[in-house]
């Protein structure tokens, strides 16, 4: 498995720290093999590590408590500053109390889990605010080159703007095999970690509403709009209904929002949203006939790689014009726009005019799939090949 360095740079500063050390993400992004990764560079200067993985039955038969955890890392550690490393630590109850207990008995502690159960406020007010928090994600197109490349295979963007950056997929053969995978994988997550969790009695109504969430990606929303397109399915839905699942998704890092911001009102949009799914794979399962939505998946392509580049993003209404994102970072701002192509000439009037009115010192960029160079005097065309690899949009 590649080294993710994105991910490991962030978490080292904190190797020695009493902090607890929280590694979440959705299910199989990787946050194993981080964990495992963190542990074989800390392995390269002491021996003093104790690791349980819960989803393991051997060591969830014997280990029922935190009090065992407790128990079972005492009875293992050494003398001196013990790395403790505990996957999917959720699965016990009441674990934050192994947590305070071990940091204090002069343990670094690295923990692992699946859903925002680990970061929910019973448990931050009982870490009392001794924690910090990594999440992972699906791999990008750069770490999927990556892997690619150790394993021997070939991949295009095409396939990464249908089946996204899972990273067990790329171990399997053909569609098919993928298809499978990320349906009993979605089906796990909305099942295991949603479902079961919160006790939603409606399960038929709200595998329904995930459906239409997920292959949604890439849009505005507001709870009332989405409440409305419930009930023309025959499905009573209530807008307070659909905001509490759409945190339950959003809990289960299925999904991410991100505000609007209006240049008229000088302020975000407390109503409408949009959405993003973690992983563009989540829509194409769900469509028939390999009519894959490419459009709105390059645009969340685009999400995640502006993400895993480190910028806060929000959505721009420039006077009725949307611009799909506002980046920024480090005292930098960008307007980008996202079009699967603008080689037609109204589509390019369209998302270029989205531009207008902004002023010349204003940094905007059109990301698109063409091959031809778009750019104007003050627009910025990205080619979606060459945007994939950028480790930066400072770095062109």
């Amino acid at each position: 498995m590649i080294k993710r360095e994105k991910y490991l740079a962030e978490i080292r500063g904190f190797y020695d720290s009493d902090l607890i050390k929280i590694i979440t993400g959705v299910r199989r992004c990787g946050k194993s093999v981080i964990l495992e990764q963190i542990m074989e560079e800390i392995r390269l200067r002491s021996d003093n590590v104790v690791y349980l993985d819960f989803d393991d039955r051997a060591v969830t038969s014997s280990i029922e408590s935190w009090k065992d955890i407790v128990d079972y890392v005492n009875s293992h550690k050494k003398t001196g500053l013990c790395y403790v490393f505990l996957d999917e630590i959720q699965e016990i109850e009441d674990w934050a109390f192994a947590c305070r207990s071990l940091r204090r008995e002069n343990c670094s502690v690295f923990i692992t889990g699946s859903n925002s159960k680990l970061l929910s406020k019973e448990f931050t007010s009982e870490l009392s605010g001794r924690y910090v928090a990594f999440r992972i994600r699906p791999f990008v197109y750069k770490e999927l080159s990556e892997y690619a490349e150790e394993l021997k295979k070939e991949f295009t963007i095409t396939d990464y703007l249908v089946w996204g950056g899972f990273p067990k997929r790329f171990e399997l053969n053909g569609s098919g095999e993928t298809r499978r995978y990320i349906s009993e994988l979605d089906e796990t997550i909305v099942s295991n970690d949603i479902i079961n969790r919160y006790g939603i009695r409606k399960s038929v109504e709200f595998k329904k509403f995930v459906n239409f969430m997920l292959i949604s990606n890439a849009r505005i929303y507001s709870a009332k709009s989405i409440s409305n397109y419930m009930k023309s399915c025959g499905i009573d839905c209530t807008s307070n209904t659909v905001q509490k699942w759409i945190s339950y998704l959003a809990a289960a890092y299925i999904i991410d929002e991100i505000p609007r911001y209006s240049k008229k009102a000088k302020k975000e949009l407390e109503q409408s949203k949009k959405i993003y799914n973690c992983d563009v794979s989540l829509n194409s399962i769900r469509c028939r006939d390999n009519r894959f939505d490419m459009t709105h998946n390059l645009e969340n392509i685009v999400y995640n790689e502006l993400v895993f580049m480190g910028y806060t993003l929000s959505v721009f209404d420039n006077g009725g014009k949307e611009i799909d994102f506002i980046a920024e970072k480090e005292n930098q701002r960008y307007y980008i726009q996202v079009a699967y192509s603008i080689a037609e000439e109204k589509t390019y009037e369209r998302e270029l005019g989205a531009f207008d009115s902004l002023t010349q010192r204003d940094r905007k960029i059109i990301v698109t799939n063409d091959d031809i160079d778009y750019s104007t005097s003050n627009i910025d065309h990205l080619k979606l090949k060459d945007f994939l690899l950028m480790k930066d949009l400072e770095r062109k």
